[in-house]
């Protein structure tokens, strides 16, 4: 199939032009082909660039008519320009026209450069963005009326300056939890948070910056090691378009996204993660990424800035790797991956009553 042809069934795909049989063999080839299901990802995110690109056009046009009706019901004088100053009357005068001008030319620029370059797989490091949450005032005010009213009591002291958040996960049920490590940057302490809002004491056992995996040990008396997880962690290659799910701590609940796997690489073909097409926001940084089965196959970390919907997550491959260097290192070290699930056939929404238990909040109380 030709390229021409590929954009026009992904335009009339986008617009909802096809008929149920159309779509149906769209959707299994979009499935089949990481082409074709790449081309979908990048044309929605152009059509949404040039969406946000004519808001813009529309507020600056309904500002200019603003003030032109204030000028003319003598709201507003116009400045009395000094000799010299013609340029910017002439500005006022034509710019209209220039901006018709300007608007023709830039969406002509934008979707060459678009369709060319900005949807080219070798974007900027710059464009990668960590997904740690800065926790501002209100939160912290939030937290605290929150956790009176509930009566539980914080474990952080008074006064402790809580300044970033991210999201962890049980890797083994006594007490061992894995991250991401840029999540932990800086950090005096880190503290945990369950769904139920209780605080426990962590200690940082070990952090791979180049895998971007850290793993914690809550060292709390008010911990109480759960029974077996109902996930596993997965060593198989995860395919295209499969379905994935993701719960973490954007805000002060749990929050759940769903999406696909859109790229068996990350940023620039890096090997160690893979692309996600779905909705992340900083504080999901450190959560776990499930697939249909209830397995985990990454660790959420990262979006790429100039795109929507394009996250990054280091592969669950490298969680193993990990966990056995350190094992080498420390004969005592005493953990268990589970490999196999005990959600699999289960639906949605019971496999997410089983894993939030298991899903913490980090808090990040800088030195």
């Amino acid at each position: 199939m030709e390229q021409l042809q590929i954009a026009e069934l992904v335009e009339k795909y986008l617009k909802g032009d096809l008929n149920p049989e159309e779509k149906e063999q769209f959707e299994t080839l979009r499935k089949t082909n990481p082409e074709v299901d790449q081309t979908v990802v990048e044309y929605h995110f152009f059509l949404e660039e040039m969406e946000r690109y004519g808001q813009v056009r529309r507020f600056k046009s309904n500002l200019y008519d603003t003030h032109h009706t204030l000028q003319e019901n003598g709201d507003i004088k116009d400045l009395h320009l000094k000799a010299g100053a013609k340029i910017i009357n002439l500005w006022g005068k034509y710019r209209r026209v220039v901006a018709v001008a300007a608007s023709i030319a830039g969406i002509t620029a934008l979707f060459i450069s678009g369709m060319i370059s900005i949807f080219s797989p070798n974007a900027p490091i710059r464009d990668l963005e960590e997904l740690r949450r800065k926790v501002s005032n209100l939160e912290k005010q939030s937290t605290r009326q929150i956790s009176e009213f509930n009566k539980i009591k914080t474990k952080i002291e008074p006064g402790a300056d809580v300044k970033f958040g991210g999201t962890s996960f049980i890797l083994d049920i006594n007490g061992y939890l894995v991250t991401s490590a840029h999540v932990l940057k800086g950090a005096k302490k880190v503290y945990v948070q369950s769904v139920d809002g209780k605080d426990f004491l962590t200690e940082i056992i070990h952090e791979d910056l180049e895998a971007d995996i850290a793993l914690l040990k809550i060292n709390d008396a008010d911990f109480t090691p759960g029974t077996a997880l109902p996930y596993g962690f997965s060593k198989k290659r995860t395919d295209l378009s499969e379905p994935v799910y993701t719960l973490g701590f954007p805000k002060d609940e749990i929050v759940y996204n769903e999406g696909y796997l859109s790229a068996q690489t990350g940023l620039e073909g890096d090997t160690m993660s893979c692309q996600i097409t779905i909705n992340a926001n900083p504080g999901n940084s450190g959560g776990p990424v499930f697939n249909k089965n209830g397995e985990v196959i990454g660790i959420l970390n990262a979006r790429q800035a100039s795109a929507n919907g394009v996250v990054f997550a280091t592969k669950s491959k490298n969680i193993f790797r990990f966990i056995e260097t350190l094992k080498e290192a420390d004969k005592d070290l005493n953990i268990r991956m589970k490999s196999s699930s005990s959600l699999k056939g289960a639906n949605r929404s019971s496999q997410v009553k089983k894993v939030q238990d298991h899903i913490y909040m980090v808090k990040v109380v800088l030195g």
